[in-house]
């Protein structure tokens, strides 16, 4: 049986319990924001598809752009788990994160953001 499809139609990973995606380990090795855009670089490109693994399949969902929060609504699995695979995706240079606000970011930008977010995932 498989999983979740990327948006090219491909087959995703098995049904697997989602945290046995990340080896039963539920924090990532850096932090990063719901909102933080995640795309795959040329190297992760390279990697030919794997679509048993949860990692190709998250770099063909981020061939453009997307939030964390639309990875994981694109496999149904929890927040934290795509935040661990993007976080090892990061480590391997298979992906870059880029994050939407600056720490020096207005309160009227946070809230404007969390807007937009809560927006899009209702869109979903």
């Amino acid at each position: 049986m498989s999983g979740p499809n990327p948006p090219d139609g491909r087959p995703g990973p098995s049904l697997a319990r989602p945290y046995a995606w990340t080896d039963g380990r539920t924090r990532p090795a850096v932090e990063l924001a719901i909102e933080a855009l995640v795309q795959t670089t040329p190297e992760g490109q390279a990697v030919p598809f794997n679509r048993a693994s949860p990692l190709s399949t998250v770099t063909q969902l981020c061939l453009h752009p997307r939030s964390m929060a639309e990875i994981a609504a694109y496999l149904s699995v929890p927040l934290q788990v795509v935040r661990v695979l993007v976080a090892d995706l990061l480590a391997s240079g298979w992906v870059i994160v880029r994050d939407t606000l600056s720490d020096h970011a207005t309160w009227d930008e946070r809230h404007d953001l969390l807007e937009r977010v809560l927006s899009g995932l209702r869109t979903l």
